[in-house]
Parts: structure tokens; sequence; C-alpha cells
């Protein structure tokens, strides 16, 4: 856990982060939420320093009920609309659906974005262990934000728990990553979000 000031840091950074891509990008900044842990901390803090930030889901078709339920808190709590962008009927097995068309939603979900927000940490996985907060997404051709690039799994729950955000009711399950259903079980940080494969990437941040 981190000292009180160690946490207050954080958090102005994190709003900073946001407040100066709300003002750069406007309306065209794009928040990607699959409504777990992070995303409670990053809506609640960009609908109050960027509030013009669209917000887009990705619904594969096969997520868990639990998702849905937490996307209608998220709606409810924050006050609001979360676009989607379709890829129903697209899964296929994981190597399919993230390789493919969870990549093909999201460059949907990116047309016409100036940049875009992520939740990734850098001590999610060794692949995002050097995320910066402000990094320049060549492939896609548009700035990245990651404004939790610093932040541990205590300070997203401590977060959490001192402004009583709405999260994933699965991560109280044991479900560190959420995915879709038929490839997710528990696990800590990203070994549950492929069970029972090497995979630790869809291919949205490689």
């Amino acid at each position: 856990m981190r000292s009180l000031n160690g946490s207050t840091r954080l958090v102005e950074q994190l709003e900073a982060d946001l407040r100066a891509a709300g003002e750069r990008h406007g309306d065209k900044l794009v928040m990607l939420v699959s409504f777990q842990k992070e995303e409670s901390v990053l809506v609640d803090a960009a609908v109050r320093v960027a509030p013009r930030t669209r917000f887009v889901t990705i619904d594969t078709g096969v997520l868990f009920s639990e998702t849905l339920t937490a996307w209608r808190a998220f709606e409810e709590r924050y006050g609001v609309h979360v676009e989607v962008e379709d890829a129903r009927g697209t899964w296929s097995g994981p190597e399919q659906c993230c390789s493919d068309a969870k990549v093909a939603a999201v460059e949907r979900a990116l047309d016409g974005a100036e940049a875009w927000v992520s939740g990734i940490r850098r001590e999610q996985a060794p692949t995002r262990s050097e995320a910066k907060h402000v990094e320049f997404d060549r492939r896609r051709g548009r700035w990245k934000y990651n404004p939790l690039a610093h932040w541990t799994e205590d300070d997203l729950w401590e977060r959490i728990r001192d402004r009583g955000l709405p999260y994933h009711p699965l991560h109280d399950r044991g479900y560190a990553s959420i995915g879709c259903a038929p490839c997710t079980a528990p696990g800590d940080g990203r070994s549950g979000r492929w069970a029972n494969s090497d995979k630790i990437e869809c291919g949205l941040h490689a």
C-alpha cells in the first residue's frame, strides 16, 4: 500500500493526464472500456476532467452476464452513454477472435479519433512493463494515453473503495482480468485471461 502522499500524487497525475488529453483532443478522444477495475477509476476521472471523451466497448456476443451488469452500473453511476462496436458472431476461439475480429472492431471504434485511452498497467504483464503515460501508437497513427501505467492492483482498489465506485462483480470471485466467458478463468494478473494458454495479449496493445 502506498503512503497517502503517494496515492494523492497518483490521482493527481491521472487527472492531469486525462485533462491534458481532453483539452488537446476534445471529442476525438476515445476510451475503450471493458468495465473492469481499471475502467472504474478511469471513467470516474474522465467524466470530471475530460467530459467530451467518448466511451466505446467491444461486444463479442460471448461476454459474461456480469459484464453486462457492470456495463449498466457504469452508465447509471457516471451518466455516460457507452457506444458499442459489434463483434458478435465472430468468436471461434481466443486466437481467431482476439487476433482478428476484436482488433478490427477496435479499429472501427477509433475511426475519426485522434487519440485513445487504455487501462494498461506496467505490472500486468512483461509486454506492458515499459508502458508510458503518453505514447504515439505508430501502428494506428494516433496518440495513446495510459494514465494508469504506474498504478498497482492495491492502488486501484484503494481508489474504488474511497470513492465507492462500481466495479465488475467477477473481481470478487477471483477474476483479476476479464474477457470473454469461454476463455476467461479466475487467476492473478493476466493468468486467467486465456486459461490453459500461454497467450497474454489480444493484439490491441502489441
